[in-house]
């Protein structure tokens, strides 16, 4: 790997936590980064999954007070999410790189799609809390499948399913959300460790660079509209997938 390569990388890495602290979307810019640096697809999927796992942690700890409040649903749910996380990871270890190749361009059309329909998505605020029902846990088993599996737009396919199966307001839903991410990635990230298909050099990399994003990303968020933000992400998600499409 050449200076300019890992510059890249790093600058990567930085974007995608500037993103994700304004308005998420960053596994785009990762993953497309170190596959059009020319890793496997696999390969940079996993690697991908921990450079994004920091920022999770963080979020997770920024709502604290919020989850252990709601331990019930956290424990329920975080079972329910270990067992989907990691039958997508086995599943994505499962497939060779040119099968993998072949579904990426379509993954990452249905993601930006996700998140590009984020805001209709988003849960409104509601006051009719309850436990989950088995409508919520085969929903929410498959949404932590497909985390397992690829993950980008994961965190907004959760708040949507998160508010149909367990009502409440905005920020209980999201303190869950961070919750329930975490217990994903880390099943994820063990099973690909495991299966060594992590580029440790790509995330040594990159993981302080997406540190460092995340924490410039919070004063971009009080300057630069979601909006815009948001506009770049899933043109960048259509460049990819149009990429992909035209190089298989």
């Amino acid at each position: 790997m050449t200076i300019v390569q890992a510059l890249l990388l790093f600058v990567s890495g930085f974007l995608s936590g500037v993103v994700n602290a304004i308005a998420g979307g960053g596994t785009f810019l990762t993953f497309g980064a170190m596959t059009l640096g020319g890793l496997p697809p696999i390969v940079a999927n996993a690697t991908s999954s921990i450079i994004q796992f920091p920022g999770y942690i963080t979020s997770a700890l920024a709502y604290a007070k919020e989850i252990r409040a709601d331990r019930r649903n956290a424990i329920v749910l975080g079972i329910i999410s270990a067992i989907g996380g990691l039958a997508g990871a086995l599943l994505l270890l499962s497939l060779s790189n040119p099968s993998f190749r072949a579904m990426v361009p379509w993954l990452l059309i249905a993601a930006t799609v996700i998140f590009a329909a984020g805001p209709l998505l988003k849960p409104k605020a509601r006051s009719d809390e309850h436990r989950i029902g088995p409508l919520g846990v085969a929903s929410q088993m498959v949404t932590s499948v497909y985390g397992g599996f690829f993950g980008a737009g994961m965190g907004i396919m959760m708040l949507a399913v998160l508010g149909l199966a367990t009502g409440g307001g905005y920020h209980r839903l999201n303190a869950l959300k961070n919750f329930i991410s975490i217990v994903i990635a880390a099943i994820a990230i063990a099973v690909f460790t495991a299966g060594g298909v992590v580029s440790w050099l790509h995330a040594a990399i990159m993981v302080p660079g997406a540190a460092l994003g995340g924490y410039s990303g919070v004063c971009g968020a009080r300057r630069v509209p979601q909006a815009i933000i948001r506009a770049l992400v899933v043109a960048v998600g259509l460049l990819l997938a149009a990429y992909y499409f035209f190089t298989g």
